[in-house]
């Protein structure tokens, strides 16, 4: 019996209730949305989960380190099965490209923290000395964690065994610098290394001019640019889906939460219809 999507972090079993933390009851809420047709996945090729990374994964997300503005966001990132379904483990060299304001950071660095090794490689300026002066203020969450620069990251060609991109494919189409940094995605892997990527959906139907202004992306552009570079398609999820968004807004991606670019206009109908629709896509750098 498939249990309805519940909000409030409790699920209802027979009849015993049981609290649970809220990664716990977004796993047991959202696993339906996982597309198992293309996962071929969750550790490696073959279908197979590991238990103990998913559990590990499941720990990291519902640790009280995280900011609480963050944790309110899980309904609209489902961390654990994103993180689940690109095949994170707590014993991988992990790169976070470009992680912003550091909202998978909180999950990732304690992930990685005793067994693992974790990149955070952002560009120099704002953004980086925000992130450096958040990890530094918690030495014990990322004391281990290594912030680098890019494009000059200094990690080691063919040493990195998953590398992460959550909502920044845009930003490079926009930019003009998408075949340079698959390219070099591409070097900073092992071979048989895997590329996650999560964005704001473009219907395919949709004029790809919109893909330099509106934030959103086809599938079958972010395809192209990373087979390109050489990456082999291996599956995708739907688990960050959201039938709701007509990704047809006059201010782009941004209309909708967490910018609301419209302010207090209409805002209730956008926050109604939640975070943008997502691709979620998992690429392997071919073993040689």
């Amino acid at each position: 019996m498939r249990i309805p999507p519940i909000l409030t972090g409790t699920v209802v079993l027979g009849l015993a209730a049981l609290a649970v933390p809220l990664a716990m009851a977004q796993h047991t809420m959202d696993h339906s949305k996982m597309d198992h047709g293309n996962m071929a996945d969750d550790k490696m090729a073959g279908g197979k989960m590991d238990h103990a990374a998913h559990q590990a994964i499941m720990a990291a997300v519902a640790a009280p380190s995280r900011t609480p503005a963050n944790v309110t966001r899980d309904t609209y990132r489902h961390p654990v099965e994103t993180l689940s379904f690109f095949g994170v483990t707590p014993t991988q060299t992990v790169v976070e490209y470009s992680p912003g304001g550091g909202w998978y950071t909180e999950i990732l660095a304690p992930l990685l923290k005793d067994k693992g090794t974790f990149y955070a490689v952002q560009s120099p300026g704002k953004g980086f000395d925000g992130l450096k002066a958040k990890m530094s203020a918690a030495t014990g969450v990322y004391g281990k964690a290594k912030l680098v620069p890019w494009p000059e990251t200094g990690i080691p060609a063919g040493t990195v065994d998953t590398l992460l991109t959550f909502r920044n494919v845009h930003n490079m189409v926009m930019g003009g610098t998408e075949a340079a940094t698959f390219k070099a995605f591409y070097a900073m892997l092992k071979p048989g290394g895997t590329l996650g990527i999560v964005d704001h959906r473009l219907p395919e139907a949709r004029d790809t001019a919109m893909e330099k202004s509106s934030g959103y992306l086809k599938v079958s552009t972010v395809r192209r640019l990373a087979e390109a570079a050489g990456f082999k398609y291996v599956g995708s999820s739907e688990v960050n889906a959201n039938p709701k968004d007509s990704t047809d807004w006059a201010k782009g991606v941004w209309t909708l939460p967490p910018v609301l670019a419209n302010g207090d206009t209409d805002k209730a109908k956008y926050v109604a219809i939640g975070e943008s629709d997502r691709m979620t896509l998992k690429f392997v750098k071919p073993a040689k």
